[in-house]
């Protein structure tokens, strides 16, 4: 029997999303994290750092308020040249992010974590699984008129990258290889897995 309780970390309405096509309705509980880049980070270790640390934040407060919940948490990041491409601050850092991804290859982290609160959940004490997930993506050699015209419908201002894939940024896309749930947000595939691994089905 699938969980009947499911709480997402993140305040991302692209990960509630894919919840919802699944059939899963949690309960969303933003996590109040520093997601500031620790010197020398790489990208991978950032987004694991950061799935951690939302599950703890999270699971701090509803944990022992919400036994046998599924708990789960993630961050996504765009990498190019070894640099973190996180949410642009304004347009101008969108065209410029966007006019690095043009033409080229780039990758894209999505770390998730995952754990079913128990009694006495206590942040760091919960047991559970976290896991990076990368894909590779290529835009084409999109002209600066379409990437202009693009920043200004405003998607790309909460978008890792400057750019959502299940957008009108998927005509920017010449090849993908990994998982677009990923790439989204979310890699809803293993994150099953992973719960059903646990004893705890979502679906």
């Amino acid at each position: 029997m699938a969980t009947k309780s499911v709480v997402l970390a993140s305040g991302s309405p692209r990960r509630l999303e894919l919840l919802r096509a699944i059939g899963v309705e949690p309960r969303v509980v933003s996590p109040d994290i520093d997601e500031s880049v620790l010197p020398n980070e790489a990208p991978v270790d950032y987004v694991r750092r950061l799935a951690s640390a939302k599950l703890d934040s999270v699971m701090r407060e509803v944990g022992a308020m919400s036994v046998g919940a599924v708990v789960i948490a993630a961050d996504t990041t765009v990498e190019v040249d070894g640099e973190i491409l996180g949410k642009p601050g304004d347009d101008a850092e969108a065209l410029a992010m966007l006019l690095r991804l043009r033409g080229r290859e780039h990758r894209v982290h999505t770390g998730f974590a995952l754990a079913v609160a128990g009694p006495g959940c206590r942040g760091v004490d919960w047991e559970g699984h976290v896991e990076v997930v990368t894909s590779t993506v290529v835009f084409h050699d999109v002209p600066i008129v379409d990437l202009i015209a693009y920043v200004d419908s405003a998607e790309p201002r909460d978008k890792a990258g400057a750019y959502a894939i299940q957008g009108r940024a998927a005509g920017f896309v010449a090849r993908l290889d990994g998982d677009v749930d990923a790439v989204i947000g979310l890699p809803v595939g293993r994150v099953c897995a992973v719960a059903a691994s646990l004893g705890s089905p979502l679906i």
